[in-house]
């Protein structure tokens, strides 16, 4: 039977969801040795949480280094025979030997097992994998005979991933497949400890996102609230002796299956710089589209590039940068590097406001507008429940052109098409918004192909800077418009 769940740590901060699974699987009831995998980004907290696992369940963990296989055998057998208690270390002839002895650490009760940076062992032992499948078969000793709780953990997304994919060793055989993600936009507020705070946490969150080890990296605290951002970017992140100077760069050199970084690097420099579409990043490169899928594919892997498809037209996909930190880097870092090294980051960092405030902060409001939508609004607010939130551009006959439509919330109705129950515009220029802005977006509200027929979509309207007193009291008096200001995105619904 199963053992009752394990408290979470009070020093972990968020993290329920991947903590119930974490000890869900080590304390479950299920007969024989059981594979579990946790991966994701570097600076996670991946780490962390195990280690605190081990802690709470009396498990043993090991972090495997880049170094030879004899290497980290010797290591293994030192950690293993600490754990038991001997005076000398553990001698492992090869892998095989030290994966049954590991897995024999269940033999008398449940036990999480947890080999960390396992790709670094995957790199010098390549066949490991595979002594892992035959160590894990039906009915091996392992399986018949111990309740050992094995998790490979690692921060190269896709040796990790490709562990389980199509044919290889170890497919089929893990029972949970844990991805740990960023911290999404409120709970990033929590953790840096400016939620009350809803300007500046937006602006934070777009220049560094949601990655927990950024805040020990920018010194354990956030800028000060009103005028105390400017100096904090300059000394954080457009400071060389910052952690974080060249951190949107190491992103995607630390990731081993990246073997020409300049290449892919030029492509996040496009996605940055405003080039969207396929066709847009291929020109900016210079290549035809069809020769940068591996490279998009590639940025889209390993978690710094993500694909939006359009609400209304397939194959109208965009790309966006789902890092902040690497399109800080593009924008201001590498393009301002020898200026920075001289100490020069006030004039840089004053000199970018409009890049910034175009390229950084419009962006990224719309990014979590749309998240809002899906995450936090309720079914009165959006006209129904949403089954997915994107963008799209629609062409407009009157204007001769295209508009764009920042959210475009659509419903699933069982039995029946979808339909669009809200369309939305975010801004995040320091302007209030005003009345045109509604009429605009009742015009794009006319332009919808289901704009004749059932009830009409309801009009949201997102502002990092409010709302005009005339648009508020219009807004007060049209139950199919609704206004979300910053305090509303960070805490309403």
């Amino acid at each position: 039977m199963p053992l009752p769940a394990l408290p979470k740590p009070t020093r972990l901060f968020d993290r329920d969801t991947e903590w119930r699974e974490l000890t869900d699987f080590a304390s479950s009831g299920q007969t024989g040795a059981t594979l579990g995998l946790v991966y994701g980004r570097r600076r996670q907290g991946k780490t962390l949480m195990l280690e605190l696992l081990a802690r709470e369940s009396g498990g043993f963990l090991f972090s495997a280094t880049q170094q030879t296989e004899t290497q980290n055998l010797a290591d293994l057998g030192a950690a293993y025979g600490a754990y038991l208690g001997m005076r000398r270390p553990v001698r492992f002839a090869d892998w095989r030997e030290a994966l049954d002895e590991l897995l024999r650490l269940g033999e008398e009760r449940q036990i999480p097992v947890v080999i960390d940076e396992f790709p670094y062992l995957v790199t010098s032992t390549p066949a490991l994998p595979s002594l892992l499948q035959q160590a894990l078969s039906p009915l091996s000793h392992a399986k018949e005979h111990t309740r050992t709780r094995l998790i490979l953990c690692g921060s190269a997304l896709t040796t990790m991933a490709q562990l389980l994919g199509g044919g290889a060793p170890l497919r089929g055989r893990a029972s949970m497949e844990l991805v740990v993600r960023p911290f999404r936009y409120r709970e990033a507020a929590e953790f840096w400890g400016v939620a009350d705070d809803p300007q500046l946490a937006f602006r934070l969150h777009a220049l560094v996102g949601g990655t927990p080890a950024y805040k020990e990296m920018c010194g354990g605290s956030a800028p000060d609230s009103g005028g105390g951002l400017d100096a904090w970017v300059q000394r954080r992140l457009l400071n060389p002796a910052s952690a974080m100077f060249r951190e949107g760069g190491l992103l995607l050199r630390e990731e081993p299956s990246i073997t020409d970084p300049t290449s892919y690097a030029a492509a996040l420099t496009a996605v940055s710089a405003g080039s969207h579409r396929r066709s847009e990043i291929a020109a900016t490169l210079g290549r035809p589209a069809s020769a940068i899928a591996h490279l998009l594919a590639g940025l889209q892997d390993i978690g710094l590039l993500e694909q939006v498809q359009d609400a209304l037209r397939d194959k109208r996909a965009q790309f966006r940068i789902a890092e902040p930190m690497v399109r800080v880097h593009q924008l201001l870092i590498q393009r301002h590097e020898p200026e920075l090294v001289v100490g020069r980051a006030d004039r840089v960092w004053a000199e970018a406001q409009d890049s910034v405030a175009g390229k950084i902060y419009g962006p990224h409001f719309e990014d979590l507008a749309r998240q809002w939508c899906f995450e936090h609004a309720d079914d009165e607010t959006l006209g129904g429940r949403a089954r997915s939130v994107l963008p799209t551009e629609m062409p407009c006959r009157d204007h001769k052109r295209g508009h764009e439509l920042d959210v475009v919330v659509v419903e699933s109705v069982a039995h029946g098409a979808d339909r669009i129950t809200a369309i939305g515009e975010a801004k995040a220029t320091a302007k209030q918004m005003d009345v045109g802005q509604l009429e605009r977006l009742e015009h794009l509200r006319g332009l919808l192909p289901s704009a004749k027929v059932g009830a009409l979509p309801k009009l949201l309207l997102f502002s990092a800077a409010g709302f005009t007193p005339d648009l508020q009291r219009t807004a007060a008096t049209r139950p199919d418009v609704e206004l979300v200001d910053l305090p509303r995105l960070y805490a309403g619904s």
